[in-house]
């Protein structure tokens, strides 16, 4: 296993962000912005305006362009170092594919920091990497436009709790944890992080209400009832998590989010992937796990069971966000 990582500013630690949507934009840029070293494994159009133009990162702030160190679209054009620190940012559904690449070109030591939704990420991870870590990502943030991400909270841009993976917590996560709190961000180190990444899966199941519904729908009938079931389904599995009052607690009124010019918030991560037309969106790891953990212990998840299939449909004919109402999907649930 790999020793402790130093990230001090005067030394070599370089930070590789794969993924640079919206989060591993917003993260890559603060970071970049306040003097740590990074590079960018960055895709198609987004990532050949970035290559020619820089990464501009829009706030309530104001807008900022950044050079990072490179910008490449394949991790086999990266010039490795032992030192390099990875930034996982890409959705889960793209996961398992950019990790059996990164593992034949970075080295087997180098820490795999999991900047995403979802409990899966970091499984996938272990297969490949010893050192995984987890964050739970609060990060109220944007990116339509190619070579451009938006950070609507500030003067704190996220919130990047990080654990080490499965359990556990070391010095390397501490100094990824004061890296981020050196750029805009608020960081504390949990040797407890799936326990809080758990309770972010909960939250996050209303993603796919919000991308076929709109955002206030979020708080309706339909959230209500993938929440409840998300709730037994952990209980039933024995899966421990925070409370929501533990997490009211650690947010408290630390983001603080702004309008942007030209940036209206568009909703969720999943409403935003229907704003791209991407075809794929995040469902099978968000509300599918809740279907796969009732599956496994026998519990019925109707609503989170309609609202996978829903979203992947969504995606797969390239709906816009808000194609639908809470009546539609409660019929639909009821239907089943």
């Amino acid at each position: 296993m790999a020793g402790p990582v130093a990230l001090c500013q005067d030394d070599r630690v370089r930070f590789v962000v794969f993924g640079v949507g919206a989060i591993g934009g917003v993260v890559g840029g603060r970071l970049l912005q306040h003097g740590h070293e990074v590079g960018l494994i960055a895709r198609g159009e987004h990532g050949r305006a970035i290559a020619a133009s820089g990464l501009k990162v829009e706030s309530p702030d104001g807008s900022v362009t950044l050079r990072p160190s490179f910008v490449v679209d394949r991790p086999e054009e990266v010039d490795w170092r032992s030192d390099d620190i990875v930034l996982l940012a890409m959705k889960s559904q793209d996961t398992t594919g950019a990790l059996s690449n990164l593992a034949l070109w970075a080295p087997a030591s180098v820490p795999v920091v999991c900047l995403q939704n979802g409990v899966n990420n970091e499984r996938i991870a272990f297969r490949r990497f010893p050192n995984v870590y987890g964050v739970t990502v609060m990060c109220p943030a944007g990116h339509l436009e190619p070579g451009t991400v938006v950070a609507y909270s500030s003067p704190i841009a996220a919130l990047l709790d990080i654990g080490r993976y499965p359990a556990g917590q070391d010095e390397t996560a501490a100094a990824i944890s004061e890296a981020f709190n050196s750029s805009t961000m608020e960081s504390v180190v949990r040797s407890d992080i799936m326990r809080w990444k758990y309770a972010k899966l909960l939250m996050n199941l209303t993603n796919s209400v919000d991308a076929l519904c709109g955002p206030i729908a979020r708080g309706g009938a339909v959230g209500r009832m993938v929440r409840e079931e998300g709730i037994g389904v952990l209980r039933a599995a024995g899966v421990d998590f925070a409370s929501e009052e533990e997490d009211r607690e650690r947010r408290g009124n630390l983001l603080q989010i702004g309008d942007v010019p030209g940036h209206p918030r568009v909703g969720s991560s999943s409403s935003q992937s229907l704003a791209r037309s991407t075809g794929s969106i995040e469902a099978d790891y968000l509300n599918g796990e809740i279907v796969l953990l009732g599956r496994l212990t026998g519990v019925s998840t109707p609503a989170n069971e309609r609202l996978q299939r829903l979203a992947n449909q969504a995606a797969h004919e390239k709906w816009p966000p808000a194609s639908l109402s809470e009546a539609d999907i409660l019929e639909r649930i009821e239907a089943r």
